[in-house]
């Protein structure tokens, strides 16, 4: 009797509003690996000041699961639908989830996330530090010079300061492979 090997891949849930991380926390529960990308951010009340972990990608989580798992990570009260493009679910590369978890574990730097149109730049690969070979797009916004790395299949971009000591030129565009799983 042969053993079939379950193929997991990354898909991008979307959430109902404000419930990121009641759906993470109830996925969790489940054991379906999930990742929520938080950023923190400083909120300003009329009489205080404090510093919370907010979802970076407003109403969506990752979650990494095979076809069995497909149908349970999307059965909660607290999610909406998976990410789809032609009324199909778009399963986001590994690479992709992994680069963003690098440009998030530096917390030195200023992460921003943007859905607008982006006009295509130099293709650049880090050379140092902790986002050593990750590749993106090199663009200048408001007098800055910064890295961006597309996520495609998610139809938005992530940015993030970054000095041009610490990158290199590519002769050739970063190739996107949504079959690299």
């Amino acid at each position: 009797m042969k053993v079939l090997k379950r193929t997991y891949r990354w898909y991008a849930i979307y959430t109902r509003s404000r419930s990121e991380k009641k759906l993470y926390s109830e996925l969790e529960e489940k054991g379906i690996e999930v990742y929520l990308p938080l950023k923190k951010e400083l909120r300003v009340w009329s009489d205080r000041k404090k510093w919370v972990e907010s979802p970076l990608f407003t109403s969506y989580l990752f979650v990494k699961v095979s076809d069995r798992e497909y149908y349970e990570a999307i059965n909660s009260c607290w999610s909406v639908r998976y990410v789809c493009f032609e009324s199909r679910a778009v399963p986001i590369p590994d690479s992709q989830i992994e680069s963003l978890k690098l440009f998030l574990e530096d917390t030195k730097r200023n992460v921003e996330l943007t859905k607008h149109s982006l006009k295509k730049g130099d293709y650049l690969e880090v050379t140092f530090g902790p986002l050593k070979g990750v590749r993106g797009e090199l663009l200048q916004l408001r007098g800055k010079q910064r890295i961006v790395l597309r996520f495609l299949s998610l139809g938005c971009c992530v940015h993030a300061d970054i000095s041009m000591d610490e990158v290199k030129r590519l002769e050739i565009p970063v190739e996107v492979n949504y079959d690299e799983n």
